[in-house]
């Protein structure tokens, strides 16, 4: 039986532009990108996760939002349940600490990148919002 992990990601914007980020390669995923954050801990709140986590891997605060998408994927490591937050940065600028490299993409520009499977849904979703808005 594969163990399940609860995560949280921040849909960062600044404008129009979305922050992606790209896993080391020494992590699962190697290379792959997705929207930054982490596993959420006992006792945990996934809003207190994502704030801890983003202060963490990335050295600023976040403002969270509304809710962006809840995906359920099953890896070879474990079934991964990923809820994206919409975020703003109030504080800092992004640090790489655990990515290899950050990018600030349009909506419509995100499917450029080779996302982690769990982060296509929000991504798709994000680009429906943007077609919307145009």
């Amino acid at each position: 039986m594969k163990k399940n992990i609860h995560v949280v990601g921040a849909v960062i914007t600044d404008g129009n532009n979305i922050l992606c980020a790209q896993r080391g390669m020494e992590k699962s995923l190697p290379g792959l990108w997705e929207f930054p954050g982490g596993k959420i801990e006992k006792m945990e709140t996934p809003e207190e996760a994502l704030q801890r986590e983003i202060q963490e891997e990335m050295h600023c605060h976040v403002e969270i939002g509304e809710q962006v998408e809840h995906t359920v994927y099953e890896y070879d490591f474990g079934i991964v349940h990923l809820t994206t937050f919409y975020c703003q940065l109030v504080e800092g600028t992004p640090v790489l600490t655990e990515h290899m490299a950050i990018r600030w993409l349009e909506a419509y520009q995100l499917e450029q990148l080779e996302w982690a499977p769990a982060d296509i849904p929000a991504i798709q979703k994000l680009k429906r919002a943007y077609q919307a808005q145009k």
